[in-house]
């Protein structure tokens, strides 16, 4: 993609490599310093990260636009949402200053065992039932003071611009008027208009945990917050198929506005990643051209 450097997943990507990391364990958590690190060898999409020993990982911030704030939210709130969902979540254990030359905090948290459903088979008959009552806990805890809500948890009229910029960039690779098609249904449903619900706001195969095809943990939840369920109720297309829909759907009870607006978040969220990603990040754009083929097979 132009704009990205070669080897980077964004233009403006840190270099962090496993010296820095040992140098800032060295100065700053010096009692875990000689413990074994090994990189994943992806990462995230906003974070480095690396095993460290057998019970921890340590999370760098790839780029300083994500760092900010994100670590308050999440040593805030993770450690009071985990008793009330029925998926392990990550543990918040150190927090890391800048140092080394490294310019943003950085964290360390618990090692959750699994690998992710991106790369593991999921039984996703199975999944559907799990998802669901995850969301359902989610919607159960009270919202206030929460997180507010910003980006896939606004309304979609907020991702307009660069849904329909994404269409365009991807040109004849897709069928234009068929995904134009489906985003326009998306924006004509009506916005949510009841009380915000707890979302994790990402639910992909990439942050689901998986141990013989059952999901084990539930990771990454920078983009948590208050808003909208239909960003959460994605996961119908970006995890489930056309046979599991039905019944994730059915467990929650989802109102026809909700399903659409959530099969719109499924189309957006390709179109920003497709184009972004298409060089520099294979598994997410696999993922993307699945989230898009699930989206536009309910027509």
């Amino acid at each position: 993609m132009a704009g990205v450097t070669a080897g980077k997943m964004h233009a403006d990507d840190l270099a962090i490599d496993e010296a820095l990391v040992r140098r800032l364990l060295e100065v700053q958590f010096p009692h875990w310093a000689e413990l074994p690190l090994d990189a994943l060898p992806a990462g995230g999409t906003d974070n480095v990260i690396y095993r460290l020993g057998d019970d921890l990982s340590v999370r760098l911030p790839r780029r300083g636009s994500w760092a900010s704030g994100s670590y308050d939210k999440e040593f805030e709130w993770l450690p009071w949402l985990a008793p009330r969902l029925p998926l392990p979540i990550p543990t918040p254990v150190a927090r890391g200053a800048p140092g080394e030359g490294y310019p943003h905090e950085w964290a360390i948290y618990d090692w959750l065992d699994g690998e992710d459903a991106a790369t593991e088979p999921l039984d996703l008959t199975r999944a559907a039932v799990d998802l669901a009552e995850l969301i359902v806990a989610l919607r159960a805890i009270d919202p206030a003071g929460g997180p507010p809500a910003a980006g896939r948890a606004l309304p979609l009229r907020s991702r307009d611009k660069g849904t329909r910029a994404g269409i365009a960039a991807l040109g004849d690779a897709i069928d234009g008027d068929a995904v134009t098609a489906a985003w326009e249904t998306a924006l004509a449903a009506p916005e949510w208009d009841r009380a915000p619900v707890w979302l994790h706001c990402d639910l992909d195969a990439r942050n689901l945990l998986v141990e013989d095809g059952r999901i084990t943990g539930l990771i990454d939840w920078g983009s948590s917050c208050v808003g909208d369920p239909a960003a959460d109720v994605k996961v119908a297309w970006s995890v489930l198929d056309a046979e599991t829909r039905p019944v994730f759907r059915e467990l929650l009870e989802v109102d026809d506005a909700t399903w659409a607006r959530a099969r719109g978040c499924a189309v957006s969220q390709a179109m920003h990643a497709l184009p972004y990603y298409l060089h520099t990040y294979p598994s997410i754009v696999e993922q993307a051209w699945r989230w898009l083929g699930e989206a536009l097979s309910d027509s």
